[in-house]
Parts: C-alpha cells; sequence; structure tokens
C-alpha cells in the first residue's frame, strides 16, 4: 500500500466541498463523521480511513476510488482507469444499465488493447530477424504470398482473367 498523502487529499476535500456549496458542518453531517475530524482530515493532521473516505465520496456524490486515489490509497497507475470510471459513473444524462454498458465496453477494449500489445511485444522478436524474400519486398516478399495472403489474393484478383502475350 502506497503512503498516504492526506495534505493533498485535504486541499481536494475542501475544493470538492466549496463546489458542491458545502459548509464543513453540512457536509461532516451528510458523511456521519465529527466536524472537527472533517476539518483535521481537511488540514492534513488526520489519516482517514478507507471507509470514512467512502462516506465522505457519497455525501460529495464523486467516486470514492478518486478518493483513495488522492489519499495514496490506491495505486498512481490505476488513476487514469479510475478517473474514466468516475465520469461515467457521474454522468446524470445516462440510466444506471447505461453507465455498466458503458463500463463493460470499456473494459473489453482494455483487455483488447493489452492484448495486442502484448502480441506485439512478443512479435517484434522474430519480425527483426528478416528473411531474404521479406528483406527485398516488404511483407512477405515480392507477391505478398509468405505473411499476406489475403493481400496475394488482393493482388490475383486484380490481374485481367484473359492474361494473352499478345494483349
Amino acid at each position: 500500500m502506497a503512503s498516504l498523502n492526506v495534505g493533498n487529499l485535504g486541499e481536494y476535500l475542501r475544493e470538492q466541498r466549496r463546489t458542491a456549496q458545502l459548509s464543513l458542518r453540512q457536509l461532516a453531517d451528510a458523511a456521519g463523521v465529527s466536524n472537527p475530524y472533517l476539518s483535521q482530515i481537511e488540514r492534513g493532521l488526520r489519516k482517514p480511513s478507507a471507509e470514512v473516505l467512502q462516506q465522505v465520496a457519497k455525501a460529495l456524490r464523486i467516486s470514492a476510488e478518486t478518493l483513495y486515489v488522492r489519499a495514496g490509497i490506491l495505486d498512481e497507475t490505476e488513476r487514469e482507469e479510475l478517473e474514466t470510471r468516475a465520469v461515467v459513473l457521474a454522468d446524470p444524462s445516462i440510466n444506471e444499465r447505461q453507465k455498466q454498458v458503458l463500463l463493460q465496453i470499456y473494459d473489453s477494449f482494455r483487455k483488447e488493447n493489452a492484448a495486442e500489445a502484448a502480441a506485439a511485444g512478443s512479435a517484434e522478436a522474430p519480425a527483426e530477424s528478416a528473411t531474404p524474400d521479406s528483406a527485398a519486398g516488404g511483407p512477405g516478399g515480392p507477391a505478398g504470398t509468405t505473411e499476406d495472403p489475403a493481400g496475394a489474393r488482393a493482388a490475383a484478383a486484380e490481374r485481367p482473367v484473359d492474361a494473352s502475350p499478345d494483349a
């Protein structure tokens, strides 16, 4: 687990509270925490638990994961994914079913891209040892028959069917 960055968290919470036009007391009541405790969190004097952060996030109507990242509870590398999810979940113009479908599509694209990146990484080693045919004529050699059978079929389809020598 990463170390807590409570100063940054406190500033962020204060900014979110002011944006929501809530007083410290109103947010404390809505989150179910004491006013002095919330004040200490905002000033960076206290390290809130994940449960308290979840309650505050709910009261502010923001993603708890966003607060976890700000507090250093979640790894920074997950930040972009979490922010994207938070934006989708916070969008009032789409319903809950649509939000879940969007997140499922997002997950499938991320998995697909990760698999493609992994395949490209493992395919780079064999591509460096080029054969004489592929070096001479690009991918698959001059006719494109070794690595690109679809390209070879397309090239063959473009040739005239009746190619007599005197034409």
